[in-house]
């Protein structure tokens, strides 16, 4: 295993990485960013990618690299898209990135590297058992820990609950669409967080996303028979867990 690693988290608006210390979970770089384009092909996302090891310099040569992606990832093959071009779907994603930047790289979908960041240096450290970390914005995405263990592409956004996906109800977008206060909202997310408790029995619950810093206005108002709390990591939890993956894969 390696002690440092590059992570990239690919957004819908924007392509960030930095250097990792995956021990502590720190960043040992300037969190590097730019804009993702409207259409982002696989090419677009590889400028990118280039630019921020660019950006990092010689201390990232050799270094393991990780990148996660809005998408479900199978063996390395990206079988959906959310917010990034549709050529992704079923696209050899891991085998083109590796072609394109000549190293070998770890590729992951997002939600499952802010779920691995939350249990090896959040909310979640050192917490044993299931830990799903949700992430409430355009969608819901999801991610399930198991004694620190990632368990991958687990999409609870897509649920069914009362005849449909239950982000198309319950995401912070539906509420902001449907003109939820957070009262309001929070009756949704009982009845989800109810839903994902009953089905699974997890030991813990984090909620992230960016209504997250918000936390005090909505988790009190859930009422589930466990600890539900809001992640800590935020913008950097996609590339410290993506780090983290790629230091500890073996290929």
């Amino acid at each position: 295993m390696s002690d440092h690693a590059i992570g990239i988290d690919v957004g819908g608006t924007g392509i960030k990485g930095a250097l990792v210390d995956v021990i502590t979970g720190e960043l040992l770089s300037e969190r590097f960013k730019y804009s993702t384009p409207p259409d982002a092909t696989p090419e677009d996302v590889v400028d990118a990618i280039r630019k921020i090891i660019a950006d990092v310099g010689t201390a990232g040569d050799n270094l393991p690299l990780g990148v996660c992606v809005p998408s479900v990832v199978r063996h390395g093959v990206t079988k959906s898209a959310a917010n990034i071009s549709d050529v992704w779907i079923d696209f050899p994603a891991e085998e083109f990135l590796e072609k394109a930047l000549g190293r070998n790289i770890v590729i992951v979908n997002d939600a499952d590297a802010a779920g691995v960041a939350e249990a090896h240096y959040g909310v979640a450290k050192d917490v044993p058992g299931l830990v799903i970390v949700t992430t409430l914005g355009t969608g819901i995405g999801s991610a399930f820990v198991f004694d620190g263990e990632l368990v991958p592409n687990s999409e609870l956004g897509h649920l069914e609950l009362d005849g449909a996906d239950v982000e198309t109800t319950t995401s912070r977008l539906a509420a902001e669409r449907d003109q939820l206060d957070f009262p309001a909202w929070a009756i949704r997310l009982q009845r989800f967080y109810s839903h994902v408790v009953r089905i699974f029995s997890p030991d813990l619950i984090v909620v992230g996303g960016g209504v997250s810093k918000q936390a005090e206005k909505f988790l009190p108002l859930i009422d589930i028979d466990t600890p539900i709390l809001p992640a800590t990591l935020r913008n950097n939890a996609g590339i410290l867990g993506v780090a983290y993956l790629a230091a500890t894969t073996r290929d």
